[in-house]
């Protein structure tokens, strides 16, 4: 049984959602201040958080990042009535690993928690394959990526983002694909998640050393892994450039 802990001090969609999460079989808890949550998460852990960011009594960008800490391998899906397009970001660097815009149908979330507690639960089930791109070793049975030996600290979304992408080195994977493949393949939400992670993702492999690839972007259509062992040094400060359409 999945457990989940909702931070939200509005009283009518906590009460909600603990009831109707409740009744699809997860264990739910709910917590009305930021203090309470982190509290409980670091008593009982969670598979997945549902974050509200603002809270009362602390700023909901630092619980995430607290979240983060105390739960690496959650889920972390914020909740905002912002509708301004920083915010969500700041919300997605913060950690999380999606987000959904009050109001929203009871309905959406569920499927959203489905798609992500799927995900989560597939990751888990070790592969034993692995992929070198350049100095880049991509481990799938330890789920961790390496340059030199020494780890990237990825997320799990951007293991998996870059785990995908390396699957096929120097081809350009669609949007929708990535969106399939690395959340889920009834995934409907928005693809700012998949923006922001990619961006996490580059400046990761571009502090990682040397010798290690880039992601480029084909503007309207999705990302590639490219290598170019000419490179060298520093290669991973060109991942922001364009292919050319």
């Amino acid at each position: 049984m999945s457990r989940i802990i909702i931070i939200e001090d509005d009283s009518t969609i906590g009460s909600t959602l603990l009831s109707a999460l409740g009744a699809n079989g997860y264990d739910v808890r709910w917590e009305p201040t930021g203090a309470e949550g982190l509290a409980l998460a670091k008593e009982t852990g969670a598979d997945l958080v549902l974050l509200d960011l603002g809270l009362p009594d602390l700023d909901g960008f630092v619980v995430c990042r607290e979240l983060r800490t105390l739960l690496p391998e959650a889920v972390i899906v914020v909740l905002t009535a912002r509708q301004e397009s920083m915010d969500v970001v700041s919300g997605l660097e913060s950690g999380a690993d999606d987000y959904l815009t009050k109001p929203f149908r009871i309905v959406e979330l569920q499927a959203r928690l489905r798609a992500h507690l799927r995900r989560a639960h597939t990751a888990e089930s070790p592969a034993s394959a692995s992929l070198t791109v350049g100095s880049l070793l991509v481990d799938s049975g330890s789920r961790r990526a390496t340059v030199g030996g020494v780890e990237i600290p990825l997320r799990a979304r951007e293991f998996d983002l870059l785990q995908r992408l390396g699957l096929e080195p120097g081809r350009v994977v669609g949007r929708e694909t990535l969106m399939a493949e690395v959340w889920d393949a009834n995934w409907f939400g928005s693809t700012k998640t998949l923006d922001v992670h990619i961006t996490s993702l580059r400046r990761k492999l571009a502090a990682a050393g040397e010798d290690v690839p880039v992601i480029r972007t084909l503007r309207g259509h999705g990302y590639s892994l490219e290598y170019s062992p000419a490179a060298g040094s520093g290669a991973g400060g060109r991942g922001n450039d364009d292919l050319p359409v």
